[in-house]
């Protein structure tokens, strides 16, 4: 039975046609995502980027546009009592020589192309936001 409602927020950093990537250990899986995580109560969505960003990464970020809203239901791969709401954003990062990985699930941080074939994300969601990218830079 859904009872709880999960909303994550992410960002899509894109320089020369290549987007940052996290990869990182969560719940036993070794993924490969956009910056990003949970919205906290009390808290804007915009500023959720911001803070995921400094606690990730210790890296400031300008916001630019939305990206991409989910649109269908999806119940979170990890929690089965759990249905997912995730947004995504353009972003700008404003001093990359800040980079500092702070978050120990973090193992590195990197950048893909978004000029690929084939879709390299392992999540859903993800993997229609990363569509959206290369529909907008491509």
């Amino acid at each position: 039975m859904i009872d709880k409602i999960n909303i994550r927020v992410y960002a899509a950093a894109v320089k020369d046609k290549k987007v940052l990537v996290l990869y990182e250990e969560y719940a036993g899986d070794h993924l490969m995502k956009l910056p990003g995580g949970g919205l906290e109560f009390g808290e804007g969505i915009l500023d959720c980027l911001h803070r995921e960003f400094e606690e990730e990464l210790n890296a400031k970020i300008k916001i630019v546009e939305h990206l991409y809203t989910q649109e269908e239901f999806l119940v979170s791969r990890f929690r089965e009592n759990e249905q997912l709401l995730t947004i995504y954003y353009i972003v700008e990062i404003l001093d990359e020589t800040e980079f500092i990985i702070l978050d120990p699930c973090i193992e590195k941080v990197d950048w893909i192309s978004i000029d690929t074939p084939e879709n390299p994300f392992p999540l859903p969601i993800d993997k229609i936001a990363f569509e959206k990218l290369k529909e907008k830079f491509l």
